[in-house]
């Protein structure tokens, strides 16, 4: 998108009620790289690897794929900053279990890019974003990645979280919460799963009950991403058990230090511990922290994960890209039969397939965004890129081992990202709603296909 530009124009000439495709391009066009596609399969990554500049942009019949000047000033503007304050590479123990010294790199950061205006673009400018367009959204992507920035580490806050407090939060919440998700100040988690409420969220049968001006909330969640290090949680809680599942629920703010929170990390197959369980136990929470209405939380329940099957699809694609580079890179340096792994026809046809499902993923995020522009709230389009992303890194991640062979499952060797990479993508595919969870939104929702139940 930033890197190598091709300019194509696609225009629609109608000629006796039909319509045909004229273009006129510079460089290989997408439309005109596919009747190579099996040649590619074996040979593209010896060849240029090409990035589309922008999002198509519709005006009349005609499809213009080229950067305005307030987009290649935004660009400009972004990729300086960039350059001059991107940090030196954490060195270091990055132990996932307590707050130490990568926490503190990492928040660090995100405080910086806060101060900068970069934090969170897409939000609205009253809100401490920048009302980013889609456009914009897309290059800032492009221009982290490029750039090999560390991650932001309030990323639920600033992918899940915040989003669901600008659509449905109380202004008040919105004056609290907001400045602080943004400057990583107060870090956030998502206390939505049970042990026996997974992907059946509504099942959950962790309780609250009013007294006064306070819930008094017991109960477990489990696989609470970041919760040993957060400071609050958007909790669903089970407030009326009289009423159909999806209707007495609450969704609830909550001070992580509150007494009676216990939160127990659990150890992954990969060794890290960043999922964890969460105990409450007559845990107090003031009236005025309910997100959205009482008995109501389901529908906040759906725009937060509908934020996060959407947004996780934007912040992926950057960490596929670099990992699919290096191992493109490593392939050529790894030898096998006493040749490099890049020359095995074998390897490159699998290493060509992921670069081309890497491409598809990454236009299939900008057509999902195009269809959010209008939109508060994701739609189920979210549901498509969460079950592209979590397949598409599983085979990239076994595509990774076949090449590199038994280096990859060394901890020595590349500091260990293989063997972790692929461990904890077997993970990807149960998270954030199953594969099979995802398949049945997009048949019911997208395609208007009947329950299957």
């Amino acid at each position: 998108m930033s890197g190598h530009i091709f300019k194509v124009r696609l225009q629609i000439v109608r000629q006796g009620g039909t319509q045909k495709r004229a273009k006129k391009a510079k460089g290989p066009g997408i439309l005109s790289l596919l009747p190579f596609l099996p040649f590619l399969c074996s040979t593209l990554p010896y060849y240029l690897k090409p990035n589309f500049e922008n999002v198509s942009r519709h005006q009349g019949e005609i499809m213009d794929l080229n950067l305005t000047p307030d987009e290649q000033q935004f660009r400009d503007e972004l990729r300086a900053w960039l350059q001059a304050n991107v940090p030196q590479p954490y060195v270091g123990s990055r132990n996932e279990e307590e707050k130490g010294a990568y926490f503190d790199y990492l928040r660090n950061w995100q405080g910086k890019v806060y101060e900068a205006g970069w934090a969170s673009i897409s939000w609205p400018i009253e809100y401490g974003g920048r009302g980013a367009a889609l456009i914009e959204q897309a290059i800032f992507q492009e221009e982290w990645m490029r750039a090999e920035a560390p991650p932001l580490i309030n990323v639920l806050g600033l992918s899940l979280i915040g989003p669901t407090i600008i659509a449905v939060g109380t202004e008040e919440q919105k004056r609290r919460f907001l400045p602080k998700i943004l400057s990583a100040e107060e870090i956030w988690c998502q206390g939505f799963s049970e042990p026996n409420a997974g992907s059946d969220v509504a099942s959950l049968s962790t309780k609250a009950t009013l007294d006064g001006d306070h819930f008094v909330v017991n109960g477990q969640k489990i696989w609470t991403s970041i919760a040993h290090y957060a400071d609050w949680s958007l909790l669903l809680v089970r407030t009326d058990p009289t009423v159909p599942k999806h209707k007495g629920i609450t969704a609830l703010l909550v001070d992580m230090h509150s007494p009676g929170v216990t939160v127990r990390p659990l150890k992954q197959l990969t060794g890290e511990a960043s999922f964890n369980e969460v105990f409450f136990d007559d845990v107090r929470v003031p009236v005025i922290n309910v997100l959205g209405e009482i008995n109501k939380g389901w529908s906040t329940a759906i725009a937060t994960l509908m934020n996060e099957r959407a947004h996780l699809g934007t912040g992926v694609y950057i960490q596929f890209k670099r990992n699919l580079d290096r191992l493109i890179s490593r392939s050529h340096e790894i030898k096998r039969n006493g040749k490099p792994a890049s020359q095995d026809t074998l390897i490159r046809q699998k290493l060509a397939q992921a670069y081309l499902e890497l491409e598809v993923f990454r236009l299939t995020v900008m057509r999902a965004l195009s269809r959010m522009q209008d939109q508060i709230i994701p739609g189920p389009e979210g549901s498509i890129l969460k079950l592209q992303w979590s397949e598409l890194n599983q085979r990239m991640q076994q595509t990774a081992m076949e090449a590199l062979g038994p280096h990859a499952q060394l901890h020595s060797f590349d500091e260990g990202q293989w063997v972790f990479n692929y461990l904890r993508s077997r993970a990807n595919t149960i998270e954030a709603g199953t594969s099979e969870i995802q398949r049945n939104i997009v048949a019911e929702r997208v395609l208007g296909l009947p329950k299957s139940y």
